[in-house]
């Protein structure tokens, strides 16, 4: 996915920035590819010339220059350049892996300080499983198949996994140079020994149990939103843009999954049209030279509507698609930052009225409470006296 770097709002540009030449595994599966060493898809801090950015912070220029695909994982090199205080290395190389990018984004969550700000969204996960099985499928299938036939659904295959690569790599990229940019996340420790440490982070991969305990988690946030639904803002501002983002973020979710389907369809009559322009080479080949040379023009036109139709699916998922899918993200990171602001709110409103309960409740005697003991007044009229 070809993305941009971010404008001033924090708005990513989509549709600038160059491709990294990202080569797909070979179709046995046997050689895992490599990334060749481009320039960076996204760079939001490549137009400084100095060591400071306009707002203030310092530059740290994060690329991800290099990306293996084994047969489970993928491994990013992470280039840094920086000349933040914090660290002690001004040229660092690190590889990091899926999880470790998850554990980041867990890390910077957790942080009670950070509740405030909206962090954003993680990377999604490497999933090549699609590509992978329809590459073993066609292997199996290829003395089925013509040798033309082979040739190019082979090449379509080929180009659709490393389409996803290069989307893949350039997400994980996106999300660690928006937390380099920012003048808060910038300066976390965790975010510096993501970048810094040249060691394994030993970042412990999800077990059973801890997929129940997040789906449990996820249950009861579910849960404590349903019951904060009807929770109003004590301030206007932040009432009407939670509003807002919930109505936004429905009409997000509708048209991501109608520009899927419009993608998915295009692909389809792309694979028809490929089909129908193989059956027709074929004919070329074994009827008389005049109805040959009419059956060849039509192989050559509908392989050149096949590839008109693969470019425009192409472009619908690039610049639609994964836009919307992008900011489906960032306006669940919006409401999640909501979600803990009227979690915060809600928890405070409680509060004080335990504490005003607490007030007005008369206090009971304590019955084991010593009595103390009272010793005569001494007056004029004691004869003692």
């Amino acid at each position: 996915m070809s993305l941009g770097s971010e404008d001033d709002d924090g708005a990513p540009d989509f549709l600038g920035g160059d491709r990294k030449d990202i080569a797909p595994e070979e179709v046995n599966g046997t050689k895992p590819s490599s990334a060749d060493r481009t320039t960076s898809v996204i760079n939001p801090m490549a137009a400084s010339n100095g060591t400071v950015n306009d707002n203030g912070t310092d530059v740290i220029m994060v690329e991800i220059s290099d990306a293996v695909s084994e047969s489970n994982k993928v491994k990013f090199t992470i280039h840094t350049k920086t000349s933040h205080a914090a660290f002690t290395k001004k040229d660092i190389s690190v590889q990091r892996e899926h999880e470790e990018f998850i554990w980041l984004h867990d890390t910077l969550k957790a942080q009670p300080s950070y509740a405030g700000y909206i962090i954003p969204p993680p990377p999604p996960k490497p999933n090549f499983d699609s590509s992978r099985e329809k590459l073993q499928k066609l292997s199996e299938g290829e003395n089925v198949m013509t040798k033309e036939e082979f040739t190019k659904m082979k090449q379509e295959l080929e180009a659709e996994y490393l389409a996803t690569f290069k989307k893949t790599v350039a997400m994980h990229e996106m999300f660690l140079q928006r937390l380099a940019k920012h003048k808060i996340f910038q300066n976390d420790h965790s975010f510096q020994v993501f970048l810094e440490y040249d060691q394994d982070l030993m970042v412990r991969v999800r077990s059973k149990k801890d997929a129940l305990q997040g789906f449990i988690k996820g249950m009861s946030k579910s849960i404590d939103e349903l019951v904060l639904a009807g929770h109003k803002d004590v301030d206007p501002f932040y009432e009407e843009q939670k509003t807002s983002l919930v109505e936004y973020s429905r009409r997000v979710n509708v048209a991501a999954r109608h520009s899927e389907m419009v993608v998915c369809a295009i692909k389809r009559a792309s694979n028809h049209l490929l089909k129908i322009a193989v059956v027709f080479g074929d004919l070329a080949t074994q009827e008389g030279p005049e109805i040959n040379k009419f059956h060849q023009m039509l192989a050559e036109l509908f392989e050149k509507l096949r590839k008109l139709e693969s470019r425009v699916s192409s472009d619908t998922d690039l610049k639609l698609a994964d836009l919307l899918r992008y900011i489906n993200a960032e306006t669940a990171a919006g409401a999640e930052l909501m979600y803990r602001r009227t979690k915060a709110l809600s928890d405070y409103e409680a509060a004080n009225k335990a504490l005003d309960k607490a007030r007005l409740k008369p206090t009971a005697p304590d019955k084991n409470a010593a009595i103390p003991e009272m010793k005569p007044r001494i007056g004029l009229s004691d004869p003692g006296l």
